[in-house]
């Protein structure tokens, strides 16, 4: 019997020494982004305006539905049926699991794992949940290349990003989504050198990827539908942002919030820190202070915005001891 012992101890030292890198990463920026702007940064979050902090609030929650509606468009294109109230309580629970989690992919795991409970297909579940995000992605870009291009017509200070750069990185992500949705087999010929892994199974796994390509394909509506969605999640983001920034009394013009808030979201998907700490507040640093905006006030927006998405995020522990115990249970591998 051959011996693997050796290679856990050493899966487990990588897994060790990565946590350790980003941990050391998000401690280093936060020291960069705090050491002078620590006092003011406080002070600003003390004066906050509370009926303007429970507006953002309010904002977050709406967005949060809008999601799952979106979700749904792309979960009932794929025959799935699944109510929106179990959509809303998988979102909020995926939302909870995204913020208390060392990762930010958490939650497209509890996703994947309550809807293939009903697809019967963990394949079919994961292709919609990266539907999902690849969508939230055209949606993130078009709202951030918009704002570029207005910010670019009226303000009198450019952000660091043109929208040139925006518009063609948003139509690279387009023409890839486009050749999936098209050319599903094209997909599948990408992906089959891994068959040679364990042929059986990636062939089937294979065929019911081909199959969720081919449903999306015959469903413009339900793509059109999550789009459209999409876009209203970003706005409603930058809403968000707005009204904590206005709760700080900043002045930022929402052109601006438009480019930094997808812009940081986008950051956030390196995985080089524990959930984004330091990365987003350094992102807000280096593009609000190219604004006139003082460092302590831009990370006190981006630091505000985090504890009230953590505050939200509450909701999903709630919404997940709620479930049905069979809901909690591990579930069976479905393929």
């Amino acid at each position: 019997m051959t011996d693997h012992g050796p290679s856990k101890p050493h899966h487990l030292g990588r897994q060790a020494a990565i946590w350790i890198l980003k941990i050391a990463v998000s401690t280093v920026l936060l020291y960069l982004v705090l050491r002078r702007n620590f006092g003011p940064t406080v002070i600003a979050a003390r004066n906050a305006s509370i009926p303007w902090l429970l507006a953002a609030l309010a904002v977050f929650f709406v967005q949060i539905l809008v999601s799952a509606w979106r979700w749904g468009l792309l979960v009932h294109a794929q025959g799935i049926a699944m109510p929106f109230g179990a959509l809303l309580n998988s979102y909020l629970v995926a939302t909870f699991f995204n913020n208390f989690l060392p990762s930010n992919i958490g939650g497209d795991v509890i996703r994947i794992r309550d809807s293939a409970r009903r697809a019967g297909s963990t394949t079919i579940a994961a292709t919609v949940v990266l539907f999902d995000r690849g969508i939230g992605l055209l949606g993130l870009g078009f709202v951030a290349a918009t704002g570029a291009t207005v910010a670019a017509w009226i303000s009198p200070t450019m952000g660091p990003i043109g929208p040139g750069v925006l518009w063609v990185g948003l139509a690279a992500v387009v023409a890839i989504a486009g050749w999936a949705i098209l050319v599903p087999q094209g997909v599948v010929r990408l992906l089959s050198p891994a068959r040679r892994l364990h042929p059986e199974w990636f062939d089937e796994r294979l065929e019911r990827l081909y199959a969720a390509l081919a449903r999306f394909r015959q469903s413009p509506a339900a793509l059109g539908g999550g789009f459209c969605g999409s876009l209203s999640v970003q706005v409603l983001l930058v809403m968000f942002y707005a009204a904590i920034a206005r709760g700080l009394h900043m002045e930022v013009p929402v052109w601006h919030l438009a480019i930094v808030v997808p812009l940081s979201f986008v950051v956030l998907m390196l995985p080089i820190s524990v959930n984004g700490l330091g990365l987003r507040e350094a992102t807000f640093v280096l593009y609000l202070t190219r604004l006139g905006v003082p460092a302590a006030s831009a990370t006190a927006l981006s630091l505000t915005s985090y504890g009230l998405i953590a505050l939200f995020s509450t909701s999903g522990a709630i919404a997940y001891l709620i479930r049905p115990a069979a809901a909690r249970r591990p579930q069976t591998s479905v393929g």
